[in-house]
């Protein structure tokens, strides 16, 4: 006879069978205080056809087709229609971890491939398969720091972006780690505050290349007085910048991390993203997660396998360099296809237009009255003007007339209350910035 659950007959057997009276029982350990107790307040049930329509319904009233002005950590980038195809594979995009060499080739060259080009992009020696998104990226970068130098002071910049540093706050809140921010100067980390700040006590310096403002830090620099005291400079970069800015080992990085996101990947509502850490060579027994590399097999031919697994799970819990288990594999792949359909040029290409459509946004804004730059030093992508007019007055302005608009910046930097933060891609044409300046001088 076939067990029906909603029967209070069978109901009673499965409880007998499972040794309690009732099915409050089950739930003894949750505090009667914190437990529901009435009735949920959801719609009835829906025929299939029915939920498809309501689905529907609900879909239409999102807005699409926006001009995006909205940056912050996640850029409205073109992604060519051969990267979804690719992914879209399903070789791919069903695969697990490449435990097994023999069978996970392809998946292993494509991490391997990755891990090239981010070496190519960062200037550094050695990059990992990718972690989960830049800020955990960052995260582990200072543990990377913590454990190689043995010592228990992180400085970081407070131009890092704020949900970055909120991460980092979490991975270093641990006994003995001093977490310590460092002012700004004119959107950038303060050069002097830093200088009073470096000791022998600092495992690493850590910065963001352009920075959460998209100024551009003053890198070598730094590198310099962090390595007079024995520290590691540690990098957070938008890997899109690099097709025209120096490569952070080139001015001094000991780690670059960052997101992957502008590489291929769209907004998709906040993720999933990837996270890229590259590092110096000496640092590589250090890093997280794991290295895809290349070897020959018995009989001479090329192949590809799991080179390094500092993981928990491969080695002696106390030996493991990171907790992370696994890498994104498929987000990492779509960076991969997006390097090589743009090459070096396409890159430095796409990267050339955010400069120069950002610098004419902001040019058009600035000479708006009542308007003015947030700050002077060089920038990339990213900019911060100051506006006459209350924030969500200029946001809610704005996607009237089909703009997203820029960030308030008032709330996570009380001193800034009044700026916004605009991002300006290679998606944006001049008629939209134009429209943008207009519809914000047209406010009254």
């Amino acid at each position: 006879m076939r067990f029906n659950p909603h029967t209070p007959e069978d109901r009673r057997k499965m409880l007998d069978a499972i040794g309690v009276k009732g099915i409050d029982e089950l739930f003894a350990d949750i505090p009667e205080a914190v437990r529901f107790r009435g009735t949920m307040d959801l719609p009835p049930a829906m025929s299939e056809w029915e939920l498809t329509r309501h689905v529907g319904d609900l879909a239409a009233r999102n807005r699409v087709g926006l001009a995006c002005f909205t940056g912050g950590g996640a850029y409205d980038h073109y992604v060519p229609a051969a990267v979804d195809q690719i992914l879209w594979r399903g070789e791919f995009y069903t695969a697990y971890t490449p435990y097994q060499p023999e069978i996970a080739q392809g998946t292993l060259q494509a991490i391997y491939e990755y891990q090239s080009m981010i070496c190519e992009l960062t200037g550094m020696d050695v990059a990992n398969a990718s972690n989960y998104d830049g800020a955990s990226s960052l995260g582990e970068a200072a543990n990377l720091a913590l454990s190689s130098t043995g010592r228990k002071k992180v400085l970081v910049s407070r131009a890092v972006h704020p949900y970055y540093r909120q991460t980092l706050a979490t991975y270093t809140r641990r006994p003995g780690v001093e977490l310590v921010e460092l002012p700004l100067d004119d959107g950038v980390t303060s050069l002097d505050a830093a200088m009073e700040r470096l000791d022998e006590d600092v495992a690493c310096l850590i910065i963001q290349q352009p920075n959460f403002f998209g100024c551009l830090e003053p890198g070598p620099e730094l590198a310099e007085a962090v390595h007079r005291v024995g520290g590691l400079l540690a990098v957070s970069a938008d890997p899109l910048s690099l097709g025209v800015l120096e490569a952070p080992g080139n001015y001094g990085a000991d780690i670059c991390s960052g997101d992957g996101q502008p590489l291929g990947l769209g907004l998709n509502f906040g993720g999933p993203y990837v996270g890229f850490f590259a590092a110096r060579e000496a640092l590589i027994r250090r890093m997280p997660g794991r290295i895809a590399g290349v070897t020959v097999d018995n009989r001479g031919r090329r192949g590809f396998v799991l080179t390094l697994q500092t993981r928990e799970q491969h080695i002696r819990r106390e030996r493991a360099t990171s907790n992370i288990c696994t890498n994104q594999a498929l987000c990492a792949l779509a960076t991969t296809v997006y390097m090589s359909i743009m090459g070096r040029e396409g890159l430095r290409d796409v990267a050339l237009q955010c400069l120069y459509k950002a610098h004419y946004a902001r040019d058009r804004l600035a000479g708006l009255p009542g308007w003015s730059v947030s700050f002077t030093r060089p920038f990339f992508r990213e900019f911060a003007v100051k506006s006459p007019h209350p924030v969500e007055r200029v946001q809610e302005h704005l996607l009237e007339a089909g703009m997203m608009g820029g960030i308030d910046l008032g709330t996570w930097y009380p001193e800034l209350k009044g700026h916004l933060l605009f991002a300006v891609t290679e998606k944006r044409t001049r008629a939209e910035i134009d429209a943008l300046a207009e519809r914000l001088g047209a406010m009254a």
